[in-house]
């Protein structure tokens, strides 16, 4: 099924991109349709080649959403390594500027969104049935592209939330070259989903997306007006709370087709996650394809030293990786918690002691697995052992700390009381596997578990949220233990799930700020911590080597090349400018 989806993304992805030259100078550049389209397989590698772009343009969005916020960060290891010119120090600590390397974040979705509009402007001039093809299938073609530009479109919002609309690549009278207010952009991308909502086709059964499974559908649609409608107090001051909760109940009751949580917390990460009924909307992987969220800048760089790649998991294909990304530290050197309420992700997992994602992550064949994290030591099973650091001398002792540990044995009290973002080594912070690295013996596994944009655990969520923040605790206790209760032994309900009317319940009590850190306990790495910071207004506070920032650090800078490309467009607040 993936390699027929690929067959079409990658015909004519490059050729497309290749005539869209000066992406940063220019916001659009035609591209005709005279001598392109000749058969129903052109109109297909045209329409779907958007979905390439929107799946790569992924890898700098984790460092913006996770390294942001309070649960990941990017650490100068033994004093250089990741230094990066202080990039991580700056991300951390929300002391960013225009001139930091996040042109990317702005730059991809335009990319995106250019390559849409070209691809609609073809559309618009083309009879289906001029080449064989279904009009159906056309439009659901042409209506699946609308959707995906509102999603590079509700990225830019939350991001930079004063942005240009682009309509057309050929009708410049589609388009508002200026900035548009925080409420026109809204209103604009609002009306694009539910005017798709009413042109899309539903998922007719249970069973997962399969080959559908990179192509939007009503559910899609109806969730992405989920987010929108969840951020709109944040993203333009008026709340929207009742329309959330409106679409998420219809989602969950399965107005825009059949859905189900997953019995097991680990199915919508699986190598078969296409046919999970958890996944509304995905990205599909494949080892000889675009497998984009395993790459660098995301999930492979999340991994311990020591070849955890080819010596843990036993995969040889990819190489090793390099630790970019780790978890937080919960304690001092000292073994001392901090007293921050923010981050400490391990600590937030461990209230709950019994959860099975808690456990070492371990691949137990033929595409299964156990645990989400690796900590303490790692046994290096091709060799003997355990992992060794980057001396190749000492074995890696991964530890929910941040200092200069070196060969100090685990729970040691060390001299050297340094800790921070610039003083850390290789046994500093657990490491996440919410996507599996399957072993060679495991086949074609490998790398084939597609990137989960939207679940329905987050509709969940969204409507518990929605709920809880209208007074209704215990209907909101209700929808998360829908999802919670996998988490867990039957036995440890009493003690690890909230307060509801509806069994099973248990005797956790729920407030904001229980809401806000079981967010970041089931989407831990998923792309959204940032999102849900900003929205609980908990973004600026201060947490772990990082003091209270500036609230205009809610949204990025433009960059300065960007501003002096684009005479159209002026700086957010709050950062320099020409």
């Amino acid at each position: 099924m993936k390699k027929i989806i690929y067959t079409f993304l990658i015909v004519f992805s490059f050729a497309i991109l290749g005539a869209c030259t000066d992406l940063e100078e220019k916001m659009y550049s035609s591209i005709g349709s005279e001598g392109f389209i000749h058969t129903k397989e052109d109109i297909l590698s045209l329409a779907l080649a958007p979905y390439d772009q929107a799946y790569a343009s992924m890898k700098m969005v984790f460092e913006v959403q996770e390294n942001m916020g309070d649960h990941w960060a990017t650490y100068t290891r033994n004093g250089t390594t990741w230094y990066n010119n202080g990039k991580g120090l700056r991300t951390h600590q929300h002391t960013w500027t225009w001139d930091d390397d996040y042109v990317s974040v702005w730059n991809a979705p335009w990319r995106g969104i250019i390559l849409i509009n070209n691809t609609l402007d073809i559309l618009d001039k083309i009879n289906p049935e001029d080449y064989s093809m279904d009009r159906q299938e056309f439009n659901n073609l042409y209506w699946s592209n609308r959707t995906l530009r509102a999603w590079f479109y509700i990225r830019l919002f939350d991001f930079y939330r004063n942005i240009p609309i682009y309509r057309s690549v050929e009708d410049n009278s589609k388009n508002i070259e200026n900035q548009v207010t925080p409420q026109e952009a809204f209103s604009f991308i609002e009306q694009e989903l539910i005017d798709a909502l009413a042109k899309l086709p539903k998922k007719e059964s249970l069973g997962g997306n399969k080959e559908n499974q990179q192509r939007w559908n009503k559910a899609g649609a109806a969730a992405l007006l989920v987010r929108l409608y969840l951020n709109s107090e944040k993203w333009t001051g008026v709340s929207r709370y009742d329309k959330c909760a409106e679409y998420a109940q219809k989602i969950i009751d399965g107005e825009y087709g059949p859905y189900a949580i997953d019995d097991e917390w680990d199915e919508p990460f699986k190598w078969n996650n296409d046919t999970s009924d958890e996944l509304i909307y995905a990205f599909a992987s494949d080892l000889n394809y675009s497998n984009y969220h395993y790459s660098s800048d995301v999930y492979f760089w999340t991994l311990s030293p020591g070849g955890t790649t080819t010596n843990y998991f036993l995969f040889s294909k990819k190489g090793n990786s390099s630790t970019k990304f780790a978890l937080t530290p919960s304690m001092d050197v000292d073994g001392v918690e901090y007293s921050y309420d923010l981050g400490k992700p391990v600590t937030k997992f461990k209230k709950y002691p019994s959860d099975y994602r808690l456990k070492l992550y371990k691949n137990l064949g033929n595409g299964e697995r156990e645990g989400m994290f690796l900590f303490g030591k790692i046994p290096n099973l091709l060799q003997g052992g355990f992992l060794k650091q980057g001396n190749k001398v000492d074995d890696v002792i991964l530890r929910d700390q941040a200092g200069f540990f070196n060969d100090a044995p685990e729970g040691a009290i060390i001299d050297d009381k340094r800790s921070g973002i610039l003083y850390a080594d290789d046994n500093s912070g657990w490491r996440a596997v919410k996507y599996p690295f399957y072993p060679d013996t495991d086949g074609d596994k490998a790398y084939a578990t597609d990137y989960a944009e939207i679940r329905l655990a987050e509709i969940y969520y969204s409507l518990a949220e929605c709920k809880l923040r209208g007074g209704d605790v215990m209907a909101a206790g209700d929808l998360l233990n829908v999802v919670r209760k996998r988490n867990y032994p039957a036995v440890d309900y009493p003690t690890s799930l909230y307060q509801g009317t509806v069994d099973p319940k248990g005797n956790v009590t729920l407030d904001m700020n229980e809401m806000l850190d079981e967010w970041g306990r089931e989407f831990l790495g998923e792309f959204r911590r940032r999102t849900d910071l900003c929205r609980f207004n908990r973004f600026t506070e201060a947490w772990w080597d990082k003091p209270q920032s500036e609230s205009f650090r809610e949204i990025l800078p433009i960059s300065r090349t960007t501003l002096a490309a684009n005479p159209n467009l002026k700086q957010n607040p709050g950062y320099d400018s020409y």
